[in-house]
């Protein structure tokens, strides 16, 4: 498994993978200020080329980071409204790799003040500044540098089913932890994340982020991952297992383990994607679970 690794990190992004969609051109032409195509597949690939190097993940030598996955969320538009019925609300983009999702939604409405993000390392967001032409200053959204999984960045405690008595922080680009935002978020995004762990850390995973959702109704978890109709472990992605679940086992998790019952709607269903021939798997099938875990109105007996 080690030596698969290894091979695969001695390969380059292929500059002939960077296929741009017309709202994903648009997307990057409008934050880089780049407007010849030609130039902004050399930029971005550039870019990718510099953080594969640190950062040898699929998604980057493929660029699927292009994708604007958050787009492609059915929960999407109602995540937007939230901005509307809840003032103040804030907006997380957990694993947000380059942060391209959580500037697709300040450049839809979501107020940049009120956006935050998370993944491993800060070169995450060093390589956004760098892709998107800006700097803390032009786009002062906040970053978490830190893993999901350790309690300096997120305090494991149960969902809040009444408001926290912890004021809501204000400067979000401060923040060196995530706990302060406990019960505080009002929509989380987390795609192409869950399925790069076992099964017991993607239930820990799904309580930690549990524990930063506002219990206002309407608050939201959504986002994509690897899925299969039935519950799997497969290795067919460039050699990476993946504890692969389906709409089934997935709603199961969030509606009774990491919530309790009754306490949220689950929406869940599989779709069927294409992916590069350089990753796709030998069976041609290749699917995504969207997703969405949205707090609904509960009787004083399921808050108990």
């Amino acid at each position: 498994m080690a030596t698969g690794r290894r091979e695969i990190a001695k390969l380059f992004p292929d500059p002939s993978l960077l296929v741009l969609e017309k709202e994903e051109a648009e997307f990057f032409r409008a934050l880089t200020g780049i407007k010849n195509d030609g130039e902004l597949k050399e930029h971005i690939s550039n870019v990718s080329a510099k953080a594969y190097e640190t950062f040898p993940y699929p998604c980057i030598r493929g660029f699927r980071f292009t994708k604007l996955k958050i787009l492609r969320q059915p929960s999407y538009k109602r995540a937007l409204k939230l901005v509307q019925e809840h003032r103040g609300a804030i907006l997380l983009d957990a694993a947000c790799c380059f942060g391209n999702d959580l500037r697709k939604a300040v450049l839809d409405g979501w107020p940049v003040e009120n956006a935050i993000a998370f993944d491993l390392e800060s070169a995450f967001w060093e390589c956004g500044h760098e892709l998107f032409r800006s700097t803390p200053q032009s786009f002062p959204a906040g970053f978490v540098p830190g893993s999901a999984f350790d309690p300096s960045i997120i305090q494991p405690r149960e969902p809040f089913y009444e408001p926290p008595t912890t004021p809501r922080p204000q400067d979000l680009p401060s923040l060196n932890s995530l706990t302060p935002l406990q019960g505080h978020i009002s929509a989380i995004h987390a795609s192409s994340f869950f399925h790069l762990f076992n099964e017991a850390e993607q239930l820990t995973l799904a309580k930690q982020l549990a524990s930063l959702l506002s219990p206002e109704p309407g608050s939201m978890i959504f986002g994509s991952h690897r899925g299969t109709p039935v519950k799997t472990t497969t290795n067919d992605l460039m050699g990476y297992f993946m504890v692969c679940h389906s709409p089934e086992s997935w709603r199961e998790i969030w509606d009774g383990q990491v919530f309790r019952k009754g306490t949220v709607r689950v929406d869940a269903e599989l779709e069927e994607t294409k992916l590069e021939k350089d990753i796709m798997p030998e069976s041609g099938k290749f699917w995504y679970l969207v997703w969405s875990v949205t707090r609904i109105a509960c009787s004083p007996l399921t808050r108990m």
